[in-house]
């Protein structure tokens, strides 16, 4: 199993979307995270550090400037989505990844004080 850092630019850069409002409360995340093409899509338009701020994780030992070594997507690349985060939480609980699983959660809190979700 790949074992993952937490992406500490990316959480900043998350956290600074929020408080700009830059997120979308109700989404399908099924629906609305980015799929290869996007991802791909965007990389032609942005840089690698941009791609890597939308991703809560690092994946351990991945070459950088690849897309395996980015994990935990919280957004659709444009707006964080708050089903995203819930989707990070749920996945880094589910497979042990305790500290991403925090950032993610914390970054859930800090959204819903945000938007007046209490």
């Amino acid at each position: 199993m790949a074992t993952y850092t937490v992406n500490d630019a990316a959480v900043a850069a998350v956290r600074e979307r929020i408080d700009r409002r830059q997120y979308v409360l109700d989404s399908d995340w099924g629906q609305v995270q980015p799929d290869a093409e996007a991802q791909n899509a965007y990389l032609e338009r942005h840089s690698w550090e941009d791609y890597a701020s939308w991703h809560l994780g690092l994946t351990e030992g991945a070459n950088e400037g690849t897309k395996a070594r980015y994990a935990f997507v919280c957004g659709d690349l444009r707006r964080v989505h708050r089903s995203g985060l819930i989707a990070c939480v749920y996945r880094a609980a589910e497979w042990r990844h305790k500290k991403v699983e925090l950032a993610a959660h914390e970054l859930l809190q800090h959204l819903d004080a945000v938007a007046g979700i209490g």
